[in-house]
């Protein structure tokens, strides 16, 4: 059997270039950017300060898609580990990982990929829906994670006084900002696939 040797010769599609140049300097551009954001904190008695930290893990999801958006956050993850101060508060290292509010930033990939989420249905109001809803069960994973590992370090506080004390002082505010960041994410998605 003959066989054409220019097709043996081009890469298959699974050989490709996991990302293009363009989506790596964008998603180096939004890790930036949830490093900007993550420093606009108010510190709390209780260790985990007030963010808007959502906002941007949201921001990146809605705007880049769930792949490239899952990409920047975990770059800025990495970045932080290593011990670069990207996390709030100037602050980097394993240790933010693995204390208190380190369950949160755990959980961020998983926000950005349900934030991330293109559906395809033909109303756009309901296309806007789900990925409200889809953002908001990544909120829900947020909050978990967070105050589980919370709870688990803190010894003095029950997991029901912590969740309790979430449900207060960051769960509302949480919902509102990653649905807000929701409609400003899907102009810049639209803008953004246009300039691509």
């Amino acid at each position: 059997m003959h066989t054409n040797p220019t097709s043996a010769a081009r890469p298959s599609s699974a050989a490709k270039q996991a990302f293009s140049t363009k989506e790596l300097v964008l998603g180096g551009m939004f890790a930036a950017v949830l490093t900007v954001i993550s420093q606009l904190s108010i510190p709390m008695p209780t260790g985990v300060p007030i963010t808007i930290q959502l906002f941007g893990v949201t921001l990146v999801g809605v705007v880049l898609g769930w792949r490239l958006g899952l990409f920047a956050t975990i770059t800025y993850i990495l970045l932080g580990a290593v011990g670069l101060p990207v996390f709030s508060n100037f602050r980097g290292g394993l240790g933010v990982l693995t204390g208190v509010t380190g369950g949160y930033i755990w959980a961020w990939p998983f926000l950005a990929v349900l934030s991330g989420i293109s559906p395809k249905t033909e109303s756009k109001g309901k296309n806007t829906l789900l990925i409200i809803l889809s953002t908001l069960f990544g909120v829900a994973v947020v909050e978990i994670a967070g105050g589980l590992q919370w709870a688990a370090l803190a010894g003095d506080k029950t997991v029901a006084a912590i969740f309790s004390y979430a449900i207060v002082a960051f769960v509302p505010k949480d919902i509102l900002i990653s649905i807000l960041a929701v409609f400003v994410g899907l102009p810049a998605r639209r803008m953004l696939k246009r300039l691509l």
